[in-house]
């Protein structure tokens, strides 16, 4: 079914629409155009919750903007998929840094737009790459963060089957084999945790961007990237919440992109301080690129600062304030 050009109005594809729509936002600094972008009741969930009013994005759209003014960030992938036949799906992979430093850190927001207004959004960001990059006491900055916990779609159980229906609503069936061939190996590696797999599913010179700035090559590094997170929640498991799959040679072609929630216990290594026995709940977004059937290369984030936020909530410790959902 053609996707109605109302989804993406007045701009020439969905593509086109989050890509420029980001821009004015967040490089032109027209703040106020987000009243006409989302609806007033939009939810967006963020690494410390959800929020649930407009109202709250443009609040944290400026706090973030007057943070960090010297700042641009641009698209370095779009996956987009239809939800019927006036709304899409974006994944938005933004990189953001200073026009000519070694500064940068990535973005990825997934939102659900229909008839051209923003309706729900999942956002991560990798917070932790310039908390390393500028020497910063990462406890200290995760305990004056109160982290507000999660509303509506996120605590409802995970779709059964997320290949017909995610947390956006039913979803067509395109680009199957390259989907299956992610869902396949999310379910055997990382739940299954059969780590000598890697080698079936990615391409011997793989590469993984993940948090922290972190580049991580070939098949083992991609092992122990995984049991680095897995060590600290050793029971944890990881729910697949939405998927989007598109084809665009602007972007290396076939990319899949899950949007994840890992679910486990701080039992193991305590790489997040003191243990506490308790189970995390961790918005994570992925981004695949695949080439001849096989994974080339993901970008996996979280926001880790969040997570330590969340989890010294589940301790006790109290925050020094609120948190910016956006």
């Amino acid at each position: 079914m053609p996707l109605d050009p109302v989804a993406y109005r007045p701009y020439q594809d969905p593509d086109d629409f989050i890509r420029e729509v980001t821009d004015l936002i967040w490089v032109d600094r027209s703040i106020s155009f987000i009243r006409d972008n989302y609806e007033p009741d939009s939810i967006v969930h963020g690494a410390y919750g959800t929020s649930t009013t407009r109202e709250e994005v443009i609040q944290g759209t400026l706090m973030r903007i007057s943070a960090t003014p010297d700042r641009t960030g641009q698209a370095e992938d779009v996956i987009w998929e239809a939800r019927g036949d006036d709304a899409f799906l974006s994944s938005h992979l933004v990189f953001s840094g200073h026009l000519q430093t070694s500064e940068y850190s990535r973005t990825i927001a997934n939102c659900l737009y229909r008839r051209g207004r923003m309706v729900e959004e999942w956002v991560v960001r990798d917070t932790l790459a310039g908390a390393l990059l500028h020497g910063a006491d990462v406890e200290e900055l995760a305990r004056v963060q109160a982290f507000r916990g999660y509303q509506g779609s996120w605590t409802e159980a995970a779709p059964v089957d997320p290949i017909a229906v995610g947390d956006s609503g039913p979803r067509p069936d395109d680009h199957h084999a390259e989907v299956s061939t992610v869902l396949e190996m999310i379910q055997t590696i990382w739940n299954e945790r059969d780590l000598q797999k890697v080698e079936k599913f990615f391409e011997r010179d793989l590469t993984l961007l993940t948090v922290g700035n972190r580049i991580v090559i070939r098949p083992e590094g991609y092992r122990r990237a995984l049991l680095r997170l897995l060590e600290s929640f050793p029971g944890g498991l990881f729910e697949i919440r939405d998927i989007q799959a598109h084809y665009d040679v602007r972007y290396a072609g076939h990319r899949v992109a899950v949007t994840w929630k890992f679910v486990g216990d701080y039992t193991g290594v305590p790489n997040y301080g003191p243990l506490t026995g308790q189970p995390v709940d961790l918005l994570g977004i992925s981004q695949f690129t695949l080439h001849n059937g096989a994974i080339v290369k993901e970008v996996r984030l979280w926001d880790d600062i969040a997570l330590r936020a969340q989890i010294a909530a589940t301790r006790g410790d109290e925050p020094v304030g609120p948190s910016n959902i956006y």
